[in-house]
């Protein structure tokens, strides 16, 4: 099964810890730019064929904790990159001046 948020970009990270992946995604809604994270465990099919699984085992729940951790870490900083700029303090006489 390989889901993921319709998206028709590519993720804008993949962070792995051996099969485990945590994948990340930018969406833009009506307030704009914000990140989906999908945690999945990657297996080869009897066909060859790589699939993703999103059920893990108790041996996997740490990793997968730790991979939530480094995208939340992740996600903070392309929120960082995507704010908008904030807009610089006008002094007193600037504001003097366009009152004018």
């Amino acid at each position: 099964m390989n889901a993921h948020p319709p998206s028709k970009s590519p993720p804008v990270e993949v962070l792995r810890d051996g099969a485990l992946k945590a994948t990340i995604w930018e969406n833009e809604g009506e307030n704009g730019t914000y990140f989906t994270t999908t945690f999945a465990r990657t297996y080869q099919a009897g066909d060859g064929s790589l699939k993703d699984s999103h059920s893990f085992s108790g041996s996997e729940l740490l990793r997968i904790a730790e991979l939530a951790r480094q995208a939340y870490a992740s996600v903070n900083a392309f929120r960082r990159d995507h704010a908008p700029e904030p807009e610089p303090e006008r002094s007193l006489s600037d504001e003097y001046r366009q009152a004018l």
